[in-house]
């Protein structure tokens, strides 16, 4: 039974729609990415998720419950961590743990959570004297706090140097692995690579895609290219014998083999067979950027 059942959902500001008929469901234990640029309708879907917006039209469920109907039982079963999460600024951090895990029946130990996000150090530092990193890791310790069964992250590395976004990627995936469902909102590509079992594309407020990483990638090319400078000249044809391989292009000094399957191991086999050495060697592949680009017609960051 999924966690997150969300059918039909529309959400109207005024005359302008910002979600359009959004449908999908959540499993138990996965991370669910929602894909999207800017202004595309993600963090209204999870504020209606969270019971924070009314929607429209359609209908939503967590953990069984409607999130208008139940606020109060949906706040002990989900943790989020908003976009923009602001403390006061003089709050310690010990002093915010304290009061957010008076807020539930059946909270974590928030010492050992603080421990886990390393900030056991910062336990009596004020909110703005907190690096923006130290901020974001406060921010999923409040929502994790409450022991919650599905943990809402919302933009969560925006802003991190990409040291402190690595860390950031590390800790939610110990996250799903402590039984927490991660509903996880992102424009990263790379982020959402990584991360997702599963993800919702969505633009202009529709629902573009939903598939593994993976999947959005082979719906649009599983083909791969290999670059590279052979160390003598080479008959294409030795190439194109090969059933991996779709075509062969020169491209100045090197040549660009487009194929599938197990296409790096049979070119090199074959070069190494006629004592070809190559040099500059590159794979490239379909990425989820050009998945994206292939789904909406834009970039992401457009």
């Amino acid at each position: 039974m999924a966690i997150i059942e969300v059918d039909g959902l529309v959400k109207r500001y005024g005359g302008h729609t910002a979600v359009d008929g959004i449908s999908f469901a959540v499993e138990p234990g996965e991370i669910f990415g929602i894909l999207g640029p800017n202004g595309a309708g993600k963090t209204t879907t999870v504020e209606c998720i969270e019971g924070l917006r009314a929607a429209d039209g359609g209908s939503i469920t967590v953990c069984g419950i409607d999130p208008q109907r139940d606020d109060g039982e949906l706040r002990q079963l989900l943790g989020a961590q908003l976009q923009r999460s602001e403390l006061p600024d003089k709050l310690k951090v010990g002093e915010a743990m304290e009061l957010y895990s008076s807020f539930y029946r059946n909270p974590a130990d928030w010492r050992e959570l603080i421990e886990t996000l390393h900030l056991t150090s910062k336990l009596g530092t004020q909110f703005r004297r907190l690096s923006g990193g130290q901020q974001q890791r406060l921010s999923i310790a409040l929502a994790l706090v409450g022991n919650p069964k599905v943990a809402v992250l919302d933009e969560v590395t925006t802003g991190l140097d990409p040291q402190a976004r690595r860390d950031a990627w590390d800790l939610i995936e110990r996250i799903r692995d402590r039984g927490v469902t991660i509903l996880l909102v992102t424009h990263f590509m790379e982020e959402a690579e990584r991360l997702c079992d599963r993800l919702a594309v969505i633009d202009a407020g529709r629902l573009v895609a939903l598939d593994t990483p993976a999947g959005l990638v082979a719906r649009v090319d599983e083909r791969q290219r290999i670059r590279f400078r052979p160390s003598v000249p080479l008959d294409h044809a030795v190439l194109t014998a090969l059933p991996e391989v779709v075509s062969v292009e020169r491209a100045g000094g090197q040549l660009v083999v487009t194929g599938t399957g197990n296409l790096l191991f049979a070119v090199t086999t074959v070069l190494a067979r006629h004592q070809v050495a190559a040099a500059d060697l590159r794979v490239e592949q379909t990425t989820l950027d050009d998945a994206f680009v292939a789904l909406t017609g834009r970039r992401i960051d457009s």
